[in-house]
Parts: structure tokens; C-alpha cells; sequence
């Protein structure tokens, strides 16, 4: 099987900083579009996030999940299947009890894509990373997997890592496009 990964916040929808109330929902531009050409072309789309809010008690992993939920719903009204999400709660300094911890599941370490990989039986070399974020990058290059930084979001002027992707789209429906060219 073959999978693109996508980060969550600023890819797909709109990121309010530690966005999880259900009424700050709203999509990026041409999300609902990208998603459905990358489906179409029989890739699993699979969210991968991190959720450093939690860590630092800023909302619950029960916030997480309902924000999840009308996500995930708000995209089946639209023939769009995410078929798993994979978040990390934790963060290393600022992380609240058992959330302050430097994990293995803290982007850019690939720990997340690796247990997807595991469960979903998902071929890594021939799957997509796709993010706002010079991590969600670095991430899918140590993974092995192609990668594409969209200009939505944080759109990689975060410069966290020095991390090169193949593509840098405008949005997810150009980025979506690529992958239909160079697949």
C-alpha cells in the first residue's frame, strides 16, 4: 500500500495556534479538492500531527478526538476517508507530567510514519509526506518517503530544519497535481 502523509494544522485546515475547538474548523483553500484527486490516484490518506497543546495543557486529548471527529466527518461529507490519524501529545520542556517527555514521536523523528507503516502495511518508499513545516519534511526524508512543504500554514518559515522537499505547492490540490505528474 502506498500512503500520503499529511500533517494536520495549516495543511488541511487553517491553524488558529493550538487549534482544537470544533468551532475554529475551517479548511485551508483547495484541501477538499487535493484530497479526493490523491485518494482518486489510491493513496490511504493518513494524518500525522503533533498536538504539543495537550502537553502543555493548553485543551485534553478528548478535545483532540472531537476536533477529529468533525474533521473527519466534515471531510466523509465530501467522499474524503482518512483512514487513521497518529498525533504526539508530548513535548520536552514544557510538557505537563506524563506529557513532558522527548519521544520518539515528536516530529521530525519518523516513529509515528514507522507505526503507520507497521499497522497499515504501507510502503514507505513509495508514500508522500506532505506539511507547512520544515519538520513535517525532515520527518519524511527520514523516512524515506517523497515530500512536498505547502505554502499554507506556517507555509516553512518556521526553518527549523534545513530540509529541502522535492515540491513546494501552493496548496494541497497543486500538491495533489504533482504527485498525479510524478507518480
Amino acid at each position: 500500500m502506498k500512503a500520503v502523509f499529511l500533517d494536520r494544522d495549516g495543511t488541511i485546515n487553517i491553524d488558529t495556534g493550538y487549534t482544537y475547538k470544533v468551532e475554529d474548523l475551517r479548511l485551508e483553500q483547495k484541501a477538499i479538492q487535493g484530497l479526493k484527486i490523491m485518494q482518486n490516484l489510491g493513496y490511504l490518506l493518513v494524518i500525522v500531527t503533533g498536538q504539543s497543546g495537550i502537553g502543555r495543557g493548553f485543551y485534553t486529548e478528548q478535545d483532540y478526538q472531537r476536533f477529529m471527529e468533525k474533521l473527519s466527518s466534515m471531510l466523509e461529507e465530501n467522499g474524503i476517508k482518512i483512514v487513521r490519524d497518529y498525533f504526539c501529545p508530548h513535548h520536552p520542556t514544557e510538557g505537563i507530567g506524563k506529557y513532558k517527555l522527548d519521544c520518539q514521536c515528536r516530529k521530525p523523528k519518523p516513529r509515528l510514519l514507522e507505526k503507520a507503516a507497521k499497522e497499515l502495511k504501507i510502503d514507505l518508499s513509495e508514500s508522500w509526506v506532505i506539511g507547512d513545516k520544515t519538520d513535517d519534511i525532515e520527518m519524511g526524508r527520514r523516512a524515506g518517503c517523497r515530500t512536498i512543504l505547502v505554502r499554507t500554514g506556517k507555509a516553512g518559515k518556521d526553518r527549523n530544519f534545513k530540509a529541502t522537499p522535492e515540491f513546494s505547492a501552493a496548496n494541497l490540490a497543486e500538491a495533489a497535481n504533482y504527485i498525479f505528474k510524478n507518480t
